[in-house]
This record gives C-alpha cells, structure tokens and sequence, in this order.
C-alpha cells in the first residue's frame, strides 16, 4: 500500500482563508471588497464553539481587535500572530480564520476569540481526514516524555519509544529537533489522543529494500552497505533490509585491537559477502578481502639479512610484534633484543608505539610468521672475546651470583663468567659454593673456553695451582704407608678417613678387620682417629683406598714404629700405577 504525506505545513495551510474569493464578475459590477464582507457579515450566524471568519481592525502591543459581524469585536492575543522569530505574521485588513471562545448576546463586551483553537481544530480535521485516506503524516519529536517522544504534527501527538525504530533504542533523545514521516496508528479527537509510528514505515522499506538485497547476495559478492551497530567483535552493516556482520578478524589484514578503530555507525563501506546462509539469513562480511593479502609477496619483499623497520603494536611475554606493514607483523623474541642484556620482559626494552629497527632473521609466508632480531643490529660482543679473552688467561672479577651449580664472575657490562662447582677446588668435596664465597667477593679466575653460538664463558679457579693429584698427592701417599686421620662419613659399604683437608680415603668394609664384619659402624665411628695403611692410589679416579686389617695384624704402633715404618716405605710411582692399583675397590659409588 502506498502511503501519501501530508506536512505540517500542508495542514496548516489547508486551514488559511483565501485572501480573496470574490468572483470577477462581483468586481467587474463595482462593489467594492468591504460591501460584500458586510454583507457576509450581515448574514453569518455563529455561537460558541464555531470556526468563523473576521477582519483585522486594529493592533495593539498586546491584542489584535478582530471583527466577526458581531455586535462587538473580539480580541485576541497577538502572542498567537507571531512566527517562531517573534515577529507578527497580520496586518490591519487581513481576513483570519478564527474560533468563537467565548461570546454573550446580552453583552456589549468584547467577544472571545482564538486563531491558535481553530487551526487546531482545523488540523484535527485534516489529520482525521488523513486517516480516512490512509496518508502518512510528518512532525517533528520536539521532546522526551514517559515512555516515548512527544512529536508536533500541528498538534502533540504521542510516538510510543516501541514505534521508534526497527530495533529498541536506548537513547530516545537523540531524536529531538528531528523530522520525520508518521503513520497515525491512534486517533481519537474527543480526548485529544493520536498515537504515531515511525516503525511501521521503516519495515515496510525495509521490506522492500530485503527483497532488492536478496537477488544481489551471494558469495563473492561486493555491495556497499551502512554501518549500524559496533560490537566487541565485530560491526553489523545494513546492505539493503538485510544485515551482514563484519568481524573484527575480518576488518583489516593487520592487527585490529577493537572494530571502533576501522568504522563508526553511520560509515558507509564496501564489503565482499563471504558466507550467506539463505535458510537462516546470516551474512558473513569481510573489508580485508577487498584488497589483496599482502602476505603473498612478503617473501619477494623481506629477505633473510634484510635490515627494516616497523611500529611495536603488542608486547608478550615472550617478546614485541612489529607492525612492518598493514597486515604483516613481525615478532622480536626476547632473546633477540639483547647480547648482554638478562632481558625479562620486552617492556624493558621497548614500549607501545616505539618504531624500531631489526634485521629479518626468518619469514615463513605460509605460516604468515617473520622472525627479527633487534640485537643484531649491533655486533656481537661475544665474538670479540676470543680476542681479548684467550684461553688460560686470568681475569679478577666480583661474585656476581651464586647458584647450586658454581658461581657468575662479571667479565664486561652484560657478560658473565661460571665457574663450575666442579672447577672450584682441585681437593675439597664442595656441597655448596656459598661454604667459599659470598656475593660481592672478588675472585681471580682463569678462561677455561669460550662458547660463542651458546654465549658461555666458562672459568675455573682450581686451575690457578698446580693439581694435587698429579704433582703432590701421588708422591705423598705411596702405597704401604702408615696414616692417621679421622673418620668422616660411614656407609654400608666402608667409611672414609680425611687425610688432610681437601684429600680423603676409603676403608671398605672388607679391609676393616682380619675377621668377617657386617657393619662398618661396629668397628670404627664418626670423629674416631684411627691409623690404617694405603693399599692404592688411583690418580685418574682420585681414590685412595686404605686399610684396617693390616695394621690390626700387631698391637697399634707406637709413635716410634709408625714413624719407622713410614720411612721404610720405598714405594715408587711405578708401585703406585702397578700391580696395587687393582687393589683398590671404589665401592664408594
């Protein structure tokens, strides 16, 4: 059905008098305006509640005095002559349309009358006749009342906040100072009642539009369309009575933190439609797919060396993603931003919003991946330690950290030695290297090697002095000698006996006494100074193996006899490395 308007404006002047209805042939014959205005005068017959017309006689600053033919003029107030300027709209002689208010044939007083009632009461007419007619009806929502908008149509009319729009609306005053086209759904003239929709129109537009817009979907499609809505995932656009939505990993090849950065309610954008499901209706759009991925010929574009630079647009935990184009980023892991630097999180080295230089260190355009490398930019301090660092050279450095495995020396800004556990003592038995050193001490150490691909400079300090084990030790404990010490740890399978700090040797279980003993414990005890006699020395194990048995065999020596029979120990290194090496067991383990 098509609905015909009718304006405010168009009922208005649809209840103007004419500014002249005399006939031609009245002219041509002399009367003059004023006799026939007398004689219409003459025989017009009104009351209260009657819509006449009168003649501007006179105006005042507060009333303009009309006459009806009546025995007595009326005024009215001139508030009801004046445009929304101000300004008066009558002049003296005008013919105006006006309502009887208020009239007394017994009273010479003046007669009440009102341009305002009849214009209303005229456009009450129109708008009933509007009804009949089924025609559509413009006003303008001049303010928000309970439950919808007030709407000035020549008359307040009601538009319910569920006859706005389409969809609900939250914000019903941004609809104020509007214009638009109505259809009365309400009409009742006896208690002043009309009630508008605005919805009824737009679903039948959009019907008509979802009609157009259905031939025209498919997959594949470009159609341009109007943003409506903005979500945290995406847009819905209206194509035409239909709505598509636009997701947010859909709106751009690059990195889209929220779709409010793409498009605002009310843009207008081309979209290519991606999916479209004619049962359920649902369109799936894409603004990316517009334009070509440029993933395609990132390959032909950054090469493996090449020096760029780019915008950092997200930090990770695990390093920075640089923006080198729209839609390709690239990632800096943290292990790629510093040689020296213990970098535990890319915020200490770059923030939102920094351009920065890196070096392509890997692309994989299938994956859509780019590896960089920030640190490279700069050459690598670890290659040129070789040079300044030789092997055997001896460095004095403070304790930077100690851990359970050894402890860091500071070689340079950023680069730190270890020294192993292992490499701290070529005698003592170390459980941890806080029994040495504390932080903050400083150490002389010496340049054991220097792993360049895995950035470790390792260091030893035992290697400052000559190994006991190979210029000392051998040569003082021969084999045949009588020692003195104390026990120090028992086990199942022996006990051990320090010789001197740092050196200790084995009494197994089976070289404690001539007898048989099932128990360590039942011959010797921790802190016992005991005398037992060398029966090996292994100088690659670092093990000396002692004996009980041997010595039992007598009564305990006296200082005398154990000190002769130390100098009658002749044993030579070829004794040593001989047919007693076997001798001894290594069960510690």
């Amino acid at each position: 059905m098509e609905y015909r308007s009718v304006s405010i404006q168009e009922l208005r002047a649809r209840t103007e008098v004419p500014e002249d209805t005399t006939s031609q042939n009245q002219k041509d014959s002399g009367e003059s305006f004023a006799d026939l205005f007398e004689q219409y005068q003459a025989n017009q017959r009104f009351k209260v509640g009657d819509i006449v017309n009168g003649r501007v006689l006179s105006i005042s600053k507060d009333y303009v005095v009309v006459d009806i033919g009546y025995k007595s003029e009326g005024q009215i107030p001139i508030s009801e002559f004046r445009d929304d300027e101000g300004e008066v709209t009558v002049a003296e002689g005008d013919i105006v349309e006006v309502y009887v208010d208020q009239a007394d044939e017994d009273d010479d007083a003046l007669v009440e009358l009102s341009k305002d009632k009849a214009e209303k009461l005229r456009i009450w007419d129109q708008i009933s006749l509007a009804c009949e007619r089924d025609e559509l009806v413009t006003g303008k929502i001049v303010a928000r009342v309970k439950g919808g908008l007030s709407v000035d149509i020549g008359v307040k009319a009601f538009l319910p906040g569920s006859q706005v729009d389409i969809r609900p609306i939250r914000n019903l005053e941004k609809f104020i100072n509007q214009e638009f086209e109505f259809k009365v759904i309400k009409f009742n003239k006896r208690r002043g009642n009309i009630v508008l929709s605005r919805r009824v129109l737009l679903e039948k537009e959009r019907a008509s539009l979802k009609a157009k817009t259905l031939k025209l979907l498919e997959e594949g499609a470009v159609l341009k369309g109007t943003v409506k809505n903005i979500t945290e995932y995406g847009a819905f656009v209206d194509l035409g009575g239909i709505d598509g939505l636009l997701h947010i990993t859909d709106m751009s090849w690059g990195r889209v933190n929220h779709p409010s950065e793409m498009v605002q309610v009310g843009d207008e954008i081309e979209v290519k439609v991606l999916k479209f499901n004619p049962e359920t209706e649902r369109v799936s759009l894409g603004l990316k797919q517009i334009s070509e991925d440029p993933w395609i010929h990132a390959e032909s574009r950054y090469r493996v060396g090449d020096r760029v630079a780019g915008k950092v647009v997200s930090l990770t935990d695990y390093g920075a993603f640089v923006e080198l184009e729209e839609g390709i980023e690239g990632l800096i892991h943290i292990s790629e931003m510093s040689w020296t630097k213990r970098v535990k999180h890319p915020s200490k080295m770059v923030a939102i919003g920094d351009t920065v230089e890196a070096i392509v260190l890997d692309i994989d355009s299938k994956n859509k991946r780019i590896s960089l490398g920030m640190k490279q930019i700069e050459p690598n301090p670890w290659t040129l330690l070789h040079e300044r660092y030789p092997v055997g050279t001896r460095i004095l450095g403070k304790i930077r950290n100690i851990t359970d495995f050894g402890i860091f020396i500071g070689i340079e800004e950023g680069i730190d030695g270890l020294v192993h556990i292992s490499d701290l003592s070529w005698t003592q038995k170390i459980k941890h290297p806080s029994e040495l050193f504390k932080k903050g001490d400083e150490v002389e150490a010496v340049v054991l090697n220097i792993d360049v691909e895995n950035e470790r400079f390792s260091l030893g300090i035992k290697q400052l002095t000559p190994d006991a084990w190979e210029a000392e030790i051998p040569q003082k404990y021969t084999i045949g000698r009588l020692v003195r010490g104390k026990i120090t740890k028992i086990h199942d399978f022996g006990a051990f006996m320090e010789l001197e700090p740092g050196v200790e040797g084995l009494i197994h279980v089976s070289e404690m006494s001539i007898a048989r003993v099932d128990s360590p414990a039942d011959v010797v005890s921790e802190g016992q100074e005991v005398v037992a006699e060398i029966i090996s020395v292994d100088r690659e194990e670092r093990k000396i193996g002692l004996s009980l048995k041997h010595v039992d065999e007598g009564d305990t020596p006296d200082n005398s006899s154990y000190l002769e029979k130390q100098g009658k120990s002749t044993a030579s290194l070829g004794d040593v490395f001989g047919d007693q090496l076997g001798a001894f067991r290594g069960d510690e383990d």
